[in-house]
């Protein structure tokens, strides 16, 4: 009951990306110049293929799951720095800790089984393309789909439970500007040890999409390079290269954060998270735009819409 009385009245201090109030206000200007990129980005890649029929198929189906990702992710963490800062505050509750906590989890598993659904459906396609209509039907790209949401959901609740099991009872300063497994355990006054192994086990759950993902491309390759053709291989090489810029900015900077033991975490890390919790989801958009003509065509024909309406 004590437990219980004490984390309802918990408030928690996010000290921000540095700590240091001059950079705190750099990246607030960051934040409010990326979210409205990221949101913007996005909703465009909906609407533009909802809008043409053309690019109904698997891809751009996994693409537009993608983006609900990205906008769900940045709007979790993204809005309320802007706010605590506009209004001079710090503080989050212990209850608003939690639910920020658990939906970066759950989305940051949904992203990555998404990615590895992309890569999955890249892999058939070249490999198989007889096969691809009956192997990526709709009710599979819909299993996949429904699965990557599943997955992050059930990954992310067990952190949660166990989060709110601790006892906090001294500094109550979170090291970044949102609230993470990581500083929380650090700031925790209980026993810690469990959390930390099932910390890493949920690192080994989000490092199974990584897995695919790596196995589909050697299958694409493979397939490409038993053609000596230079046109098949640029061919894969154009629609794959968006979605392998994608997973190395992703992966590159999660995997480096949370594949070390939880001592060598420093504030200084915060830094690292404002690449996949803000700059990447604004950059998605156009990374799948700048080099994908079906998409620059969807676009172009979505604001020729829009202005002559």
């Amino acid at each position: 009951m004590k437990k219980e009385n004490q984390s309802s009245h918990l408030d928690f201090i996010l000290l921000g990306v540095t700590g240091q109030q001059e950079q705190n206000n750099v990246f607030f200007v960051i934040f409010l110049c990326i979210y409205p990129i990221s949101l913007t980005g996005n909703l465009l890649i909906i609407l533009a293929i909802h809008a043409d029929i053309r690019l109904h198929n698997p891809m751009y189906f996994f693409l537009v799951n993608l983006s609900l990702v990205d906008i769900f992710s940045s709007s979790v963490s993204i809005p309320k720095i802007l706010a605590n800062h506009l209004l001079g505050s710090t503080s989050i509750s212990f209850g608003g800790c939690l639910t920020q906590m658990y939906f970066m989890i759950a989305l940051a598993n949904a992203d990555s089984y998404t990615l590895a659904a992309m890569a999955y459906d890249r892999a058939v396609a070249i490999s198989r393309p007889l096969h691809y209509t009956t192997i990526m039907s709709p009710r599979s790209c819909v299993l996949l789909v429904v699965g990557s949401w599943v997955v992050g959901n059930a990954s992310a609740l067990p952190h949660t439970l166990l989060t709110a099991s601790l006892s906090f009872c001294g500094n109550q300063e979170v090291a970044n500007f949102y609230c993470d497994v990581m500083p929380l355990l650090k700031l925790s006054c209980s026993d810690t040890r469990f959390n930390v192994k099932m910390m890493y086990v949920a690192v080994g759950v989000f490092s199974v999409p990584l897995l695919c993902i790596i196995v589909s491309y050697v299958q694409v390759f493979s397939t490409v390079f038993q053609v000596p053709s230079t046109k098949s291989l640029s061919k894969a090489f154009s629609t794959c290269a968006s979605h392998l810029t994608v997973v190395f900015l992703y992966y590159g900077t999660t995997m480096g954060m949370y594949l070390r033991p939880l001592t060598s975490y420093s504030p200084k890390d915060a830094v690292i998270t404002v690449m996949y919790v803000a700059v990447t989801p604004a950059l998605n958009p156009f990374i799948y735009s700048l080099r994908n003509r079906d998409v620059q065509a969807a676009l172009r024909k979505l604001f020729s819409k829009r202005i002559s309406s």
